[in-house]
């Protein structure tokens, strides 16, 4: 699998998609799924939070495609992020605090998961864990000042 987005890895996230900007998420183009992908998952987090890694989108039973589009609704389920929300919060570290690495994960599944909206990451990967093709991830980068 390859992924590819409008930040290329380890390039600076444009602000639109952070909490500076409209806070949508970014669009994520997929490429070479494995044949038998049944669904894609997407878990986004920051490691470099102060508390430990921060959520910022979990969503899985995602149709396979190749596009994820920008502000991306609908046909999927998500989970909840490090803000308490059921949806996408994009990058929104602390004034200051340097620069923090996303990591876009997006996961090929040979199923559907049976998880409630809302669930947690551990959650989303305990579930996913047996059921993984492929997965593949881009890292981008911002910082607050």
């Amino acid at each position: 699998m390859k992924l590819t987005s409008v930040f290329d890895n380890m390039e600076f996230i444009p602000q639109k998609y952070t909490c500076e900007g409209e806070d949508i998420n970014p669009p994520l183009k997929i490429n070479f799924l494995p044949e038998s992908t049944k669904s894609l998952a997407i878990i986004v987090d920051d490691p470099d939070a102060p508390g430990g890694t921060f959520v910022h989108w979990l969503a899985w039973n995602i149709t396979p495609r190749e596009e994820i589009e920008e502000n991306a609704k609908g046909d999927f389920t998500e989970g909840k992020n490090g803000f308490g929300r059921i949806s996408y919060n994009g990058p929104c570290p602390p004034k200051g605090h340097g620069i923090h690495h996303y990591h876009f994960k997006v996961y090929a599944l040979d199923t559907t998961l049976k998880l409630i909206r809302g669930a947690s990451k551990g959650q989303l990967e305990r579930e996913m864990k047996d059921h993984i093709l492929s997965w593949v991830e881009i890292v981008g980068l911002y910082e607050r000042r």
